[in-house]
């Protein structure tokens, strides 16, 4: 069963509010004339808990919100079990639960880290990276990203070993750093038989959820987003499902303030307050 936990917050908030307010304007009056005048015990509840959540309201709502990562799709940026945190303001203040965007701040950029409600099921949260913005041309030819024509350089790092979890082995990977302009990240996409950079790469594939499938000249819509997965080979992403629309993004994820690794049921002491 899903919660809808924005939902449950503010009606918490505003029926306690409600209560608190009935109290402050008609029932403390008639309390204190009363000789027996006793706080109910729900206007106690109402008057102790309506501030502090007001407070987590307006905080989750509208500066930062945290989020668990149960997937691998955005190794190795962000592993699977990171806690992270994200900005709600980043791109526009935005009202609880209906998500309408009333106060525009900034916009997303190529390479960001997006939490977004998922376009096939919005009550489940996603989180990417922005690959094409509204007008970009997108195209993925033998995994090398290209954007309006332009090619994203890539540099070969390391070999690296990914999983999926529990029972379901491991298998090879190559780290390549992936450069968006100025900005560079590094991304996992299964061995080829061709190099990356002038370095040899490896030969046949030997991810089980590769995703070789070439695609050209994608063209953006309007006020929507493509997004991809930093596992290029094992993330479920645009390429599957399409395009973000502007009113599904909920913010950009901008730390990661704990990490918890569940194939050795222990802390990655490492990660706590590593940078997105």
């Amino acid at each position: 069963m899903n919660f809808n936990f924005p939902l449950i917050l503010l009606a918490a908030t505003a029926i306690s509010g409600v209560i608190y307010l009935c109290d402050v304007l008609l029932w403390a009056k008639k309390r204190h004339a009363s000789t027996y005048g006793k706080l109910p015990l729900l206007v106690d509840y109402a008057r102790s808990f309506f501030p502090v959540l007001l407070a987590v309201l307006i905080i989750r709502s509208f500066i930062i919100q945290p989020f668990r990562v149960p997937t691998g799709s955005l190794e190795p940026t962000v592993m699977p079990g990171d806690f992270i945190l994200v900005n709600q303001f980043a791109y526009g203040l935005r009202f609880p639960v209906w998500g309408w965007h009333f106060l525009p701040i900034g916009e997303p950029k190529h390479g960001d880290i997006v939490v977004f409600h998922w376009p096939v099921d919005p009550s489940k949260d996603f989180v990417k990276r922005v690959i094409g913005l509204p007008g970009d041309r997108i195209s993925y030819i033998n995994k090398v990203l290209y954007i309006n024509d332009q090619e994203m350089p890539q540099k070969f790092v390391r070999t690296a070993t990914d999983t999926n979890g529990g029972n379901s082995g491991s298998w090879p990977v190559n780290v390549v750093e992936e450069s968006f302009g100025s900005e560079t990240h590094q991304i996992y996409v299964c061995p080829l038989s061709t190099s990356v950079g002038g370095t040899s790469v490896g030969g046949t594939s030997s991810c089980p959820n590769s995703t070789m499938q070439n695609f050209y000249d994608v063209v953006v819509p309007k006020d929507h987003y493509f997004m991809m997965g930093d596992n290029r080979d094992d993330s479920d992403d645009s390429r599957f499902w399409g395009f973000v629309p502007e009113k599904n993004l909920v913010g950009k994820a901008f730390m990661v303030f704990f990490s918890w690794n569940s194939a050795t049921n222990s802390p990655r002491w490492n990660r706590i307050g590593t940078s997105i």
